[in-house]
């Protein structure tokens, strides 16, 4: 019998989503769209798992959560909450409500089946009771082939399209068998079962490699990766459901390892600092890896939310208000419940003494803020590692120990001693895993940086596809009006002009939006910059581009930096662009860019212009994406430039921020680490 999940959510779209999610991965799916839907169908079947989103039409989601766990027939009843509330306080008021688990939206539909998997399975109550066979290949017409005949024999079957989708249903459903594609886009299938092999959840799965090569090195490779058979798809459905069914007879009995997490399936993260701006990209940098991220914006809040939900590591900024870094990691440190979480300390400060202060208050790591995640993202997995392979050595450590216990109670010497040298082989074995995946590392930031690369061309393309029917219908507004103008009123006239201004602003959207995009991913050429030159080229094509401008500009001399040209060619257009935008409605105008020494030596160029300013209450929105203090029409953008500006500038391990007033000018400061 499948297990069966009910999804209670107001959204059609949501409904769906999830619906194909959970049944490609073998659920039995029941949809609601009310509070009052779901009561009724709780109480006509029983169900493993329950999706509840918190904000329904006909009442609160967490009023049908209690009455869910004050009935008996469901009180053992698992229950994920999803909701948009993914504040600390409502994520700890649903849990303390009585939920199992709490995703936050918008949600990765993978991490939910996942989380679900994990749900059911702690839960105990659902036996399976036919075989399941995952099946990873690319290909639909063979992979349903397949699923037809594998379903005739008695079993169950779960399908992915890609090595990554195949590699998190793993995880979460824990398959009886696999059977996996050798040529898959992206990681293909031999290494596809080398981290199968390299999981402690999961290396038992047995693995067939099918693949339409019949090359003796594909074979070799194939056993080396950790595959129990590798055959041929041209061998046929009847001899691939032969040599499956092998394999489930001399598959090890489940449960053995049902308990132990796996490293693939989604981490749960508490991300903890002051700073809006830092904390929102170091979220969104996180879940675009896969992680489950929780957002505290105080040590507070992170101790609030740690006696709620658990969480696999935890990124703790060290300067905060009220309760210091140094202060929350302590505290965390000194729960035994939490003690042993990776906590890695974040923190501007580069100096050995914030290093010091970090470790000796019991973080695992410290790890310097910078707009380069990539160093994080790797800390973090590391310690994640680690932390599963302690957890299995402990594992193997109680076994031992009661197992010893038993032999003495037997009298069993020799298989004790027997027992001891199998265990210390599967260390040394575990250990060699260990200095494998130091060793992956590095090709995986390879593969992340060939991926980037055509994430862009992917990027470019969808901008050409998306330019072409703008241009045309900008195109055919325009004959509109040139062919049809004696026949169209005045108000029909204005409706064609703003149809062509709203396509002409989306083509200047999508521009922009790509730049932002190359901001990011650019390659870094470090070279002495004249930043003075730079910005005398940029005004001098201004007055060209405005030869009526009565700017006055004041550019200091012998401002000359390390740094990427492009990039810092960027930043000042950016910047003397906005400036002279906003001063166009001052009687006199006047920008000044120009450098100022701090006391320890460090440079700070600043823009400075006396023009339209802004309110400092919105200064931390100046930087967001498409973020406008102004409108349209009183001053044209698309608010994408500082947010491409402070991308630059973070390249450059520096940091950019903004001082004005409102009707009396502004100024904005960047400091570059390489100056």
């Amino acid at each position: 019998m499948k297990p069966s999940v009910i999804i209670v959510d107001d959204s059609i779209t949501v409904r769906m989503d999830l619906k194909n999610s959970f049944e490609a991965a073998g659920y039995e799916t029941m949809l609601c769209a009310t509070i009052e839907a779901a009561r009724t169908a709780c109480q006509r079947r029983v169900f493993d798992l329950v999706i509840l989103d918190v904000l329904l039409p006909d009442g609160d989601g967490l009023g049908l959560l209690q009455e869910l766990k004050a009935a008996p027939a469901t009180a053992r009843l698992p229950v994920l909450l999803l909701s948009t509330e993914d504040e600390v306080r409502d994520r700890v008021r649903g849990l303390k409500t009585g939920a199992d688990d709490y995703v936050g939206k918008p949600y990765d539909a993978l991490q939910v089946v996942a989380r679900a998997g994990e749900m059911v399975r702690r839960n105990g109550e659902h036996a399976r009771e036919r075989p399941l066979v995952l099946v990873i290949d690319d290909s639909q017409t063979f992979a349903q082939e397949l699923r037809a005949a594998l379903e005739g024999a008695g079993h169950d079957v779960t399908v992915a399209r890609t090595s990554e989708e195949g590699l998190q249903l793993a995880a979460s459903l824990r398959p009886d068998v696999t059977a996996v594609d050798q040529m898959l886009p992206g990681v293909d299938g031999a290494e596809v079962i080398r981290r199968l092999r390299a999981d402690a959840a999961l290396r038992r799965i047995p693995c067939l490699l099918l693949t339409a090569s019949a090359n003796r090195a594909d074979e070799l490779r194939a056993f080396e990766a950790g595959a129990d058979a590798f055959i041929l798809k041209q061998a046929g459905v009847p001899v691939i459901l032969a040599k499956l069914t092998a394999l489930l007879r001399s598959a090890p009995e489940p449960g053995g390892r049902a308990s132990v997490s796996s490293l693939l399936t989604p981490k749960r993260v508490l991300a903890v600092d002051d700073s809006t701006t830092f904390l929102g990209e170091l979220c969104d940098q996180l879940r675009t890896d896969g992680y489950d991220v929780v957002a505290a914006r105080s040590g507070k809040e992170a101790i609030e939310l740690l006696g709620s939900q658990p969480v696999d590591g935890i990124l703790l900024d060290l300067m905060m208000p009220e309760m210091s870094g140094t202060e929350t990691c302590q505290r965390i440190k000194a729960a035994p419940a939490w003690r042993d979480i990776p906590l890695l300390i974040l923190t501007a400060r580069d100096e050995s003494e914030a290093m010091i202060e970090g470790i000796n208050a019991g973080a695992d790591d410290y790890v310097t803020k910078s707009g380069d995640f990539e160093i994080l993202k790797a800390r973090l997995r590391a310690q994640l590692r680690r932390k599963q392979f302690e957890d299995e050595n402990r594992g193997i450590r109680e076994q031992l120990h009661r197992r010893e216990m038993e032999a003495v109670e037997l009298t069993a010497v020799r298989e004790l001693a027997e027992l001891r040298a199998a265990l210390i082989a599967d260390l040394e074995r575990k250990n060699e895993e260990l200095s494998r995946a130091n060793s992956e590392l590095q090709r995986a930031k390879e593969a992340a940086d060939a991926a980037n690369h055509e994430l862009e061309s992917f990027s470019y393309s969808v901008s050409h596809d998306l330019r072409a029917p703008l241009r045309a219908i900008d195109g055919f507004s325009q004959l509109l009006v040139g062919r049809a103008s004696a026949k169209l009123d005045g108000e029909e006239r204005r409706y064609l002009v703003r149809v062509r201004e709203t396509t002409q602003r989306m083509g200047q959207l999508i521009d922009d939006m790509l730049s932002l995009a190359r901001v990011t991913r650019r390659e870094m050429n470090f070279q002495k910059v004249d930043l003075s030159a730079e910005a005398r080229e940029i005004v001098t094509h201004l007055r060209i581009l405005v030869p009526n401008s009565r700017v006055e500009a004041v550019i200091d001399d012998g401002m000359v930096v390390m740094g990427d040209r492009g990039l810092l060619r960027i930043v000042l257009e950016n910047l003397l662009n906005n400036a002279w935008k906003f001063t166009s409605k001052c009687e006199r105008p006047q920008i000044v860019f120009g450098r100022q020494a701090q006391a320890d030596g460090t440079a700070t160029f600043f823009v400075r212009d006396n023009g339209a300013g802004f309110d400092m209450q919105y200064a931390d929105k100046l930087f967001g994406a498409f973020q406008r203090l102004h409108s349209v029409e009183e001053f044209p953008g698309t608010g994408i430039g500082l947010a491409i500006v402070q991308r630059a500038v973070r390249r450059h391990g520096g940091r950019v921020w903004a001082e004005g007033a409102v009707g009396k000018g502004a100024t904005f400061y960047f400091i570059l680490e390489t100056s």
